[in-house]
């Protein structure tokens, strides 16, 4: 099994349950064109995907309407971590830092 150093983008809600069956932990950012807080986070993500052996991935759920009832998303960006295809964790607190995501990372699976 691979090791992605660059987020994926995902459109759906198939591809999304896809990569999460082929990878343990998945951290799936939802955001939205347009939204200035998701744009700057962008190279965040690649850093956390370069940092850590999460699989992370781009989700525009207006792509997929059934991901905004099925994850509960509320506002962008949100971002879940999912491990074996279900969630343990989310963090929708705005922008945040590479360190920030990597601790979210560790304190949730530290949980599982």
């Amino acid at each position: 099994m691979q090791t992605l150093n660059r987020p994926v983008p995902v459109e759906t809600s198939a591809e999304l349950d896809a990569l999460a069956a082929e990878h343990p932990l998945v951290l799936v950012e939802f955001y939205t064109n347009g939204c200035a807080i998701c744009q700057s986070i962008e190279p965040v993500l690649g850093n956390v995907a370069r940092a850590s052996d999460v699989v992370v991935a781009t989700c525009n759920p207006q792509t997929d309407l059934s991901l905004v009832e099925r994850f509960g998303v509320q506002s962008v960006p949100t971002l879940v971590l999912l491990e074996d295809g279900e969630e343990v964790g989310r963090l929708a607190d705005g922008f945040q830092s590479t360190e920030a995501i990597l601790e979210f990372v560790e304190d949730a699976r530290s949980d599982i």
